[in-house]
């Protein structure tokens, strides 16, 4: 019988000698992301929650010219103000707004380079075939030993399971801008930062766009997954209910989950159209 390859063991020395090497980096990179997280959360808290839902309204009716979206999220976010469930709104929103900006500070750069390079294409497509076909739980084992138990590793798991469509679609944007103007691009004498700066972000930002969209549905996907690392939230109440079994305390932290799932969805959707149009 062949002898068991040691790849748990292997993995487990890789992640110490890590987790000793980067030290000052992780702990920098937390109180960072740490002040991000806090920074937004102060923000959302603000306002009063009255005067919140009168903006989310205009913001939607801009956004759509619709009424039928800002009166769901006006009607649904008093809802949840009605719950009390106010704060861990605010805190959800807070972590995917966290979670979906440094994923799209991450996943843009990387798309661009895998969009103009083949090299960086070959590494980095396959990179992205085992991050989303990996089991969502798996994200918060490495989160642990680098940044420890709290919302910091909540938003890091957040990051890494949310960015690959951030990435996916970036590249895509760029690779299917007809190739009729690329070549009138460099006809005009064009450099190559010349044409991805003024034609082809310009013309992939609907796709970009929608790739952010989908970055955002992630990170809500992960709320509840993420609160067993110590997030809070929405998803921590799920989590809550379901350790104290209180069903119905777990129903409206759920739907809590999807009034702003729907919500988000719907307005990043509307923003996604004004771009195609304004191109």
């Amino acid at each position: 019988m062949l002898p068991r390859i040691p790849l748990a063991e292997s993995i487990d020395a890789s992640v110490d000698f890590l987790v000793e090497t980067c030290s000052d980096f992780t702990r920098a990179g937390s109180a960072a992301m740490g002040t991000l997280l806090d920074g937004f959360e102060n923000l959302l808290m603000l306002p009063q929650p009255w005067l919140f839902i009168i903006l989310l309204g205009l913001v939607c009716w801009w956004a759509t010219r619709s009424i039928k979206l800002p009166a769901f999220s006006m009607l649904g976010f008093a809802l949840l103000w009605n719950l009390g469930l106010w704060e861990p709104t605010m805190s959800t929103l807070a972590l995917v707004l966290s979670a979906t900006l440094l994923s799209v500070l991450l996943g843009v750069p990387c798309g661009i380079l895998a969009a103009v390079s083949g090299w960086g294409r070959q590494i980095i497509m396959p990179v992205l075939d085992v991050m989303q076909t990996m089991p969502a739980f798996v994200y918060l084992i490495p989160a642990i030993p680098f940044f420890g138990i709290g919302k910091v590793s909540a938003v890091v798991a957040t990051v890494v399971f949310s960015v690959p469509p951030a990435i996916r679609l970036t590249c895509l944007g760029i690779r299917q801008i007809p190739a009729d103007l690329v070549e009138c691009a460099e006809a005009f004498g064009l450099t190559r930062v010349q044409r991805l700066r003024k034609l082809e972000l310009p013309l992939a930002m609907p796709t970009i766009v929608a790739g952010v969209n989908q970055t955002i549905m992630l990170a809500l996907s992960m709320a509840v997954i993420a609160a067993m690392i110590g997030a809070r939230g929405l998803g921590g109440e799920v989590w809550k209910a379901i350790q104290r079994l209180q069903i119905g305390n777990g129903f409206e932290a759920g739907l809590g989950i999807v009034i702003v799932a729907i919500t988000l969805d719907r307005l990043f959707r509307a923003l996604a159209q004004k771009c195609a149009g304004q191109n």
